[in-house]
């Protein structure tokens, strides 16, 4: 059994959504697919969820936001159209319209692209039609509730033996929906491939796979064959996009691989995200991923490593400053703290004062600038002078590093660069490691 997202580039028109019948077809192992909202068509397309998220700001604003709706409406009136099915969407798009004027939450307004999208697509396949609001959970306090969610899903597919699951969206205790973050149609689809119990959980979209860098800034990267669930969300969290990072937890837990597959190449094997590998990898990296717009605090105290407490210390002043941290690298005197400059901006003066006040350090400093550089591998633990490939690749690239933090696992090397540095270090990685077959 296999459970198939398919990405809004691949439900943009029925053009798309033909293709996507083919895929659906030419094997009869797909028989739960979850739709995102129709994306861009062509370059410099609006995508239908950024119009909504418009249509819904303009009537809080006071206006009536009928010119944006009306493009909606013809978005879908010609999907619907070019299908030839039968579908009231007309209906279902004045209620909605009439929804968001009656003062309906921003959450209901964003989810119903994937909700018509999802209409039109069990009625074009002949597959039955399950709103997530009746299966997807959230509690009082918008968090998602993942087992009662998992026994509800699965007694809901039990029902149908091939259906359309819309993405993006559930329900909270009251009724009113609550969406995921943007992107969330691959948390949906991994949901129910959970409840379903796949054996594959495929995740259709416009790339051939995850790439082993950026293809913005490196030129035709190689697409990763194979792939970890654990390497994933590494490359994930350092900027990685063709798959939601919290989509992986549900299928993780079930022990079931992702196929990253490509609507407009549906016969190429694109890349398979598995619990664990055990094969003979011929490349010491997996991929290398990054993200700019960090600023480092750095304290600095004789002694430090004596002082019992002093890193607790310093987590304290971030937490009594709502301020969220992604690295802590530190030496015998030194400790350095690397955040998002999000979370630090118009705060910098009350941490170091509230740092000052705790510890006491004998200097403190604070620089912004920094972009980070993951370089992930399963294969790096086992093959001797990785660090120093990297580092050579990076200096004979004219690159200085300000940072290093390996982690425990041995699994990546992540470096901070001055962000001016950024698309020079990743090509100099990608060349070291990656441009040599």
């Amino acid at each position: 059994m296999k459970v198939c997202k398919f990405g809004g580039s691949s439900v943009a028109d029925a053009a798309q959504i033909k293709k996507v019948k083919e895929i659906i077809e030419s094997d009869r192992q797909r028989v739960y697919v979850v739709p995102s909202a129709p994306g861009k068509r062509v370059e410099g397309d609006t995508k239908v969820t950024d119009m909504l998220y418009a249509y819904h700001a303009a009537v809080s604003r006071g206006e009536s936001g009928d010119e944006i709706f009306e493009e909606i409406r013809q978005r879908f009136i010609d999907i619907r159209d070019g299908l030839g099915v039968s579908t009231d969407i007309e209906s279902h798009l004045d209620k909605i319209a009439a929804d968001v004027q009656a003062g309906a939450c921003e959450d209901y307004t964003v989810s119903r692209g994937e909700y018509l999208n999802g209409l039109l697509l069990a009625d074009y396949l002949g597959f039955d039609f399950i709103d997530p609001a009746g299966a997807i959970f959230f509690n009082a306090n918008g968090v998602y509730e993942s087992e009662k969610t998992r026994t509800v899903m699965r007694g809901r597919l039990r029902q149908s033996r091939t259906a359309v699951i819309p993405g993006f969206y559930g329900s909270m205790p009251d009724g009113t929906i609550k969406t995921f973050s943007r992107g969330g149609s691959d948390i949906t689809g991994a949901i129910v491939a959970r409840a379903a119990k796949a054996d594959v959980y495929e995740n259709w979209t416009d790339v051939p796979g995850v790439m082993m860098a950026d293809p913005r800034i490196v030129e035709n990267p190689r697409v990763i064959s194979k792939i970890t669930y654990r390497e994933l969300r590494e490359l994930s969290y350092m900027g990685a996009t063709v798959l939601h990072e919290d989509a992986i937890f549900p299928v993780f837990k079930a022990n079931i691989p992702i196929n990253i597959k490509n609507t407009n190449d549906p016969d190429a094997p694109g890349t398979m995200i598995v619990p664990n590998v055990i094969d003979n990898n011929t490349h010491v990296i997996t991929g290398i991923a990054g993200r700019k717009g960090f600023t480092v605090f750095s304290v600095e105290k004789a002694n430090m490593n004596a002082e019992l407490g002093f890193g607790r210390r310093i987590l304290s002043a971030l937490e009594k400053n709502d301020i969220r941290f992604e690295h802590m690298p530190s030496g015998i005197d030194t400790l350095s703290v690397v955040l998002a400059n999000s979370e630090i901006n118009g705060k910098e003066a009350k941490l170091m004062d509230d740092v000052y006040n705790l510890c006491q350090p004998d200097s403190m400093e604070i620089y912004a600038g920094l972009a980070l550089i993951a370089t992930v591998g399963r294969g790096m633990i086992r093959n001797v002078g990785v660090a120093a490939r990297l580092f050579t690749a990076l200096a004979n690239a004219n690159v200085n590093i300000r940072m290093i933090d390996q982690g425990s696992s041995e699994m990546n090397i992540i470096v901070g660069v001055d962000e001016k540095d950024f698309e020079t270090a990743i090509r100099a990685i990608y060349k070291a490691f990656c441009d040599q077959a």
